[in-house]
């Protein structure tokens, strides 16, 4: 059935420049696609009379714009919320992380990832790049939740031969379905993967043509284990082994040198920004701005739920903002027009797909795209809607989420979806995890 938005603020993300351009008007939706972008009733009446039958849907109030896309989380971590906080890093993976990711089964590590794609489609989320295990289990829940996503299977030295049919299974699940979900290889890190195995990561992603995806200096651990071992910066050690290009992402890249951030654009890898996770680990504040200046990509992401602890985009555009403003004293830093294309337009180039084909509303992009309740105290009154989305926005704001041009929320309810069952479900699985000697 075609879908039409009607009187809506439409928010574009199509303009590179400072300014945002916003317009009264309708977005019209046939099949996966979007096939009309106007502020003109003549070509909406007129896609009216082509569809009959189509679903018509008001949005007088409501802000129409790209669904948000979240370029680095463990979505399957939503079982380990709030288990192990306010400690080190080295104390968090080895005392509480591995441990309790031991005792998980794969029906549980699905079970999480149903948690927090739940979470994220509520929060205006459409699209996702997750890296974690047992991603071969959870192409599924992908597929029935409707999201879209590229899901990463993490591997360390002890876990390869485990983790590498698991992405042969995942590619054959994910090529059997719809289309928007997509697999990635995804070693740990350069500090907990030998460069042998790295290698063998990256010549199974050139085999199988995926893309990857990898921890980049997040703390100054990995700088000093890293420099220790190989005589490099992990951006340096990663590029020697041929790991880096327009196919990897790279989350946090905290620790990186001026030399490190030219290799990062002329490879042309994707850097993955989070801000929250970063400064709850004390893992330090990215240099946003100095990466957008030299040409980088750059991202905006969640990060997982016990190192964040939550998926909230929202929050993290605002604090990514206000974090580059802070730290670089330079109130014009990371403006609210740039952030938001961090989280649409660039994190689709990151997913790998063509400029202009998603996180965009522009006829013929992919149909993935939120309501945005602008009736709200905390949105108004409106004197510049880049700013009140990026500073103000809230996930509750969502109303209506759309992917692939089917409708998977519609207020503030996913179809098919027992929240208070799933609730019961995940407080089940986390007692056995954590009672299991």
């Amino acid at each position: 059935m075609a879908l039409l938005f009607s009187n809506a603020t439409v928010l574009p993300m199509t303009s590179a420049e400072d300014a945002p351009r916003t317009f009264r008007g309708w977005v019209g939706i046939d099949a996966n696609r979007l096939t009309l972008v106007t502020d003109s009733e003549t070509e909406a009446a007129a896609f009216r009379t082509a569809h009959a039958g189509l679903r018509e849907i008001d949005c007088r109030g409501k802000l129409l714009m790209p669904g948000l896309i979240n370029t680095h989380c463990h979505a399957g971590m939503t079982l380990q919320r709030s288990y192990a906080d306010d400690i080190t890093l080295m104390e968090w993976l080895n005392d509480y992380i591995w441990p309790f990711e031991s005792r998980q089964t794969p029906d549980e590590v699905a079970l999480g990832m149903t948690l927090g794609i739940v979470e994220m489609l509520l929060g205006g989320v459409t699209s996702f790049v997750d890296m974690y295990y047992d991603e071969d289990r959870c192409v599924e829940v992908a597929e029935r939740l409707g999201i879209r996503a590229v899901l990463g299977c993490n591997y360390f030295d002890s876990n390869i031969g485990e983790v590498f049919p698991q992405v042969e299974r995942a590619v054959e699940r994910a090529a059997a379905g719809s289309g928007r979900v997509r697999i990635a290889v995804a070693p740990h890190s350069a500090y907990t993967v030998s460069p042998e195995n790295l290698v063998r990561g990256r010549e199974l992603a050139e085999r199988l043509d995926l893309g990857m995806m990898t921890h980049i200096a997040e703390t100054r651990d990995e700088i000093r284990i890293v420099g220790e071992r190989y005589g490099r910066t992990p951006v340096a050690h990663l590029d020697a082994l041929g790991l880096l290009g327009p196919h990897m992402i790279g989350a946090h890249c905290v620790h990186v040198t001026d030399s490190d951030l030219a290799t990062l654009v002329e490879r042309g890898v994707t850097v993955s920004h989070n801000p929250q996770s970063n400064m709850k680990i004390s893992s330090g504040v990215a240099p946003v701005e100095k990466m957008l200046r030299v040409g980088a990509l750059v991202t905006v992401a969640t990060d997982g739920t016990c190192s964040n602890n939550d998926l909230d985009m929202w929050e993290e555009l605002r604090t990514a903002a206000f974090l580059q403003k802070s730290a670089t004293g330079d109130p014009t830093a990371l403006p609210a027009w740039e952030v938001l294309r961090m989280a649409t337009a660039n994190g689709a180039r990151a997913m790998g797909y063509a400029d202009g084909e998603l996180g965009v509303l522009r006829e013929g992009a992919l149909a993935d795209l939120i309501v945005v309740d602008l009736q709200k105290p905390h949105l108004q009154p409106i004197h510049n809607v880049a700013s009140n989305l990026a500073y103000c926005g809230k996930a509750s704001d969502v109303e209506t989420v759309v992917v692939d041009g089917r409708i998977v929320v519609e207020n503030r309810r996913i179809a098919g979806v027992d929240l208070p069952d799933l609730y019961a479900r995940v407080g089940e699985a986390v007692r056995r995890i954590t009672t299991q000697g």
